[in-house]
């Protein structure tokens, strides 16, 4: 039995690097950021957002197959690179999707050029300062242990990667690891620049976190928030951080309901 394989990979240089998209369905253009553990490929969860989106997963530069950009030394390096990597590609006002790391960088970038994007909606985003607690250490924890950290029950985590992770899955993490080291390093999944650009960016913004999010407090939920001008949160009960991987349905549902709310 053979399966039809509903995307497509692009490749496009920016700053002359190349970056590796997968693209799939019909519709408004949606961009979906990474976590930083790296890209998983073309999920589930892509493909039910498929249905109603056209849909662009990108390596991030520096994840995956994309190449690195070695001078980038902060998140908003990179949200230089996405956006013009957005422009090249020839996206018309995508409704922007980051989930953690990828959250701070959809941030970032709606900072930086707030009526490029449709909408927001950003999962379990890093890129402020928790009040209280802090964002898990990806550098100090081992790898597959940070992923299931991810998770509300370790069960899920063993039904999505076996009790043995695939090498290829394993190097993915290694190298995402190095890549969100040179990054976010000091300070860690932050940027105290970020809050004071939030009230300026007054893009129709979904904020989703899971309530067992054990990688990003929902706490930094209530301040993204409280900061930005036109935000909805909204917790997720029973799930943890990897909303996509726990619940792929009931995430793509919210999206797409949320993109039709306009």
């Amino acid at each position: 039995m053979t399966t039809t394989q509903t995307y497509t990979e692009q490749t496009t240089t920016v700053a002359g690097l190349e970056l590796r998209t997968l693209v799939g369905g019909a519709g408004p253009d949606l961009l979906w950021l990474h976590h930083s553990t790296g890209s998983l490929g073309w999920l589930p969860f892509h493909e039910s957002l498929a249905q109603h989106f056209r849909v662009w997963v990108p390596d991030l530069p520096g994840y995956g197959r994309s190449q690195r950009p070695d001078w980038a030394r902060h998140p908003r390096d990179i949200a230089l690179l996405l956006n013009r990597a957005t422009a090249k590609l020839g996206l018309s006002s995508p409704l922007l999707v980051g989930h953690g790391f990828g959250g701070w960088l959809a941030a970032e970038l709606a900072t930086m050029n707030p009526t490029a994007f449709s909408a927001l909606v950003l999962v379990g985003a890093a890129g402020i300062k928790p009040r209280e607690g802090e964002i898990m250490d990806q550098i100090m924890w081992d790898y597959d242990d940070y992923v299931k950290q991810g998770f509300r029950e370790e069960s899920a985590y063993t039904a999505m990667f076996g009790e043995r992770v695939d090498k290829e899955i394993w190097q993915l993490w290694d190298l995402s690891r190095e890549m969100t080291a040179r990054l976010t390093w000091s300070p860690w999944m932050f940027n105290r620049q970020l809050p004071p650009l939030l009230p300026e960016t007054e893009t129709r913004t979904l904020l989703v976190w899971g309530a067992a999010d054990r990688v990003v407090p929902p706490a930094v939920g209530e301040q993204y928030a409280a900061g930005l001008p036109n935000a909805t949160l909204e917790v997720l009960p029973n799930v943890g951080h990897l909303v996509e991987l726990e619940q792929p349905q009931i995430l793509a549902a919210r999206i797409v309901a949320f993109a039709n709310e306009s």
